[in-house]
Order: C-alpha cells, then structure tokens, then sequence
C-alpha cells in the first residue's frame, strides 16, 4: 500500500487541508477502483467501513490477489471533519460558500464534446482510453476558487478515470439504497442484491452535478452529442450507496458491509478470494431485496406545519398510496395530522428529528412511476 497526501489550501490560507488517498495494487495492470468514505463528513459509517476494506485490502495485495488499481480514501472530506457548529459536527455543506459537499463537480462532457470532435472512431476501447485521456485534461484545467473547490478538483483527479467507483454515503434515518445513472442499472444490480438494497434509484441526470454522477454521465452524454455514431459504452459503473442511517455506526455492519464491498470487487475481477471454491461462493448472489425504480419516482414528504413527529410506519416498509407514514402532532392545541404517502412504494429515508417544522422533508418513498422533475437530490 502507498499513502499519498494531497495538499488543498492555497497560499496565505487561514487553515491548512490534506486529503490522503490509499493505493493498492498496479496501475495499469486491470480494472481501476475508486472508493471514498464520508464525502459528507458528519456521515461516519462510510469512514468505519473503509477501516475494514483497507486492513483487507493490504492482506489481499501481500497475497498477489489485486488485478489492477485500486484507491481507498477512507475520509473524504477533511474540511468538513474540521468544522463543527455549537460542539455539532456540521460536514454536509461549506460553511464558507454554503454549497453541498457532494454538488457542484465538473461535468467535463462539457469540455469533451469540443476537444473530441473528429478524434473518436469506430474502436469502443480505442474510445474510452481516448474520452479519458481528455477527461483528465479537463480536470487538470480546472481552477479551483475555494478550499472545497480545491478538495472537488483532488478527488475527480483520483477518480475519473475509474472504471468502478464506490461514493458512501449515509442518510439521516434510512435502510440501505443505492443512487446510480439509469445506463448502469444492469451492471449495479448484483451490489444492490449482495448489499441488500431496499431501494436502487436510477436517473440519466440526478442535478445539482453530484460526484458520483460526474465520474459516470460523461459517457452516455458524450453517446448522445455524437448521436451514437461512434461505441461509447457507459464505461463507468459509479454509484453512491447509502449505508442506513448516521447513527448506525457498529463494528458487526462496517464488517458485513465491506465483505459485501469485497465481493462485488471480486465479480468485477478486480480481486482474486483465496481459492477456487472461495471464487465461485463470490459469484453466488442473495436475492435482491428490490427492484430498480427511477428517482424521478421518489416521492419527498414535508411536513406541512410544526409539531411533534411519530413515525407509524417501519423503515423498510412497502406502502400504497393513502397508508400513513407519520403522525404530527400541534404540541399546544393538540390537533394531529397523519402524513400519507402518495405513491406505491418502499419507505427508505426518514428523519432524524422529532420535532420538525415547516417545509421540512421528513420521508422518502421511492415509487415505481417516474413523475418528477429537475433537481431530485434533496439540499
């Protein structure tokens, strides 16, 4: 394994960043993995699943058994670690800008659809070693303004020639889902079955150019602006995965979450399990727990007024349209109303917070019939 610390702060800053990156493997010599923990930083079970994946991943390269690259970097967002409000961590957004950690990224196709014009031909591998030869350009041109611009240009830099890229997350309540481009359903569908996602949501364009989006759109909007007239595969299989709420931070799922991690890797022949019976348990999948439904189905829940919130309904659950979800309760007056859901679907994401007020999202349900649009990330 070799560390690699970045440097993120520009001249004559107030506080000095580093970000470190973990690397595994030969670059060059198979498949490159990307993964990341806590891009949101008060987002801990993805820092606790990377401790596993690194003490697994230094075993499996003693032993000979990585094909290819691959990069851990187990804390993602050390500007957001430093930051606290009151004595509480606050890691999801820039308190300098006010913008999300996890939006804004470059959408290099941008760049791409002028710097490719005539270069691309009728070789799909010739094509993606040449679409990322310009796509590390672009980055590379970026001028980063901010700290946090500066820690967005780092990780794209590390990541957007990756062929996987693994982006964890967490929710503030939630089970365990999945965000990833509608192209990549068919090839993010065994992690969701070994991970057991309860929801895997899909969207061409999710908005807000979130990072796991901006390592894999470019390539079917590249496929699109050159109207299909050259192979341009989805040659990215990048996904952001939830791993359940902020709080459930333990060893027992840090552990089974990682082996799952490590099993897909092994699908993706990135890794290489300790013998022939070992390999083929690998490629055994668990009945997947859902099915993939669009984002632009999810169905956001707010509360219409302030009060007191009691959930009705188990995280998890699958509800039709009209079930109640929650109660909310008027604490001086008494008066209670039953939020519903409006759509069939699974309860995925609620709340962390009992006593809510106005506008406030207090569920997800994610539908089956795509019927929103524009920005469907929530803030």
């Amino acid at each position: 394994m070799q560390a690699i610390k970045h440097s993120l702060s520009g001249p004559h800053a107030n506080a000095v960043y580093a970000l470190t990156s973990l690397h595994f493997g030969t670059p060059g010599s198979g498949k490159k993995v990307y993964i990341q923990g806590s891009l949101h930083a008060d987002e801990v079970p993805g820092m606790l699943v990377s401790q596993f994946l690194r003490r697994e991943l230094e075993t499996l390269e003693a032993a000979g058994k990585i094909s290819g690259e691959i990069i851990l970097v187990p804390a993602a967002n050390p500007i957001g670690l430093a930051q606290a409000i009151h004595g509480a961590a606050f890691g999801r957004f820039d308190l300098t800008t006010g913008v999300n950690f996890n939006r804004a990224y470059k959408h290099v196709a941008e760049d791409l659809k002028k710097s490719l014009a005539g270069k691309l031909g009728p070789d799909a591998a010739a094509n993606v070693a040449l679409i990322r030869e310009h796509a590390r350009a672009s980055i590379a041109d970026w001028q980063p303004k901010t700290d946090a611009e500066a820690l967005k240009k780092t990780l794209m830099t590390l990541a957007i020639d990756a062929d996987v890229v693994l982006d964890l997350h967490c929710d503030n309540e939630a089970v365990l889902h999945i965000y990833a481009g509608t192209p990549l359903a068919e090839g993010i569908a065994p992690l969701a079955a070994i991970l057991g996602s309860h929801a895997t949501l899909l969207a061409y364009e999710a908005g807000g150019e979130p990072f796991d989006e901006a390592c894999s759109r470019l390539w079917w909007d590249l496929d699109q602006h050159f109207e299909h007239q050259f192979p341009i595969p989805p040659a990215c299989l990048s996904t952001t995965v939830e791993l359940r709420g902020e709080q459930e931070v333990s060893y027992e799922l840090a552990r089974k979450d990682a082996a799952g991690l490590l099993q897909f890797l092994t699908l993706q022949g990135v890794l290489h399990a300790a013998d022939a019976a070992a390999q083929a348990a690998a490629a055994v999948l668990p009945a997947p727990l859902c099915v993939a439904t669009p984002l632009e189905g999810v169905e956001p829940l707010y509360a219409p007024h302030a009060g007191i919130l009691v959930y009705t309904r188990e995280l998890g659950a699958r509800v039709a349209a009209g079930d109640a979800i929650a109660d909310l309760i008027e604490p001086v007056s008494g008066d209670t109303t039953v939020l519903r859901a409006a759509v069939d679907g699974v309860f995925f994401a609620r709340s962390a917070h009992r006593h809510v007020i106005r506008g406030m999202n207090v569920g997800k349900v994610a539908g089956a019939k795509a019927y929103r649009e524009g920005d469907l990330l929530s803030a």
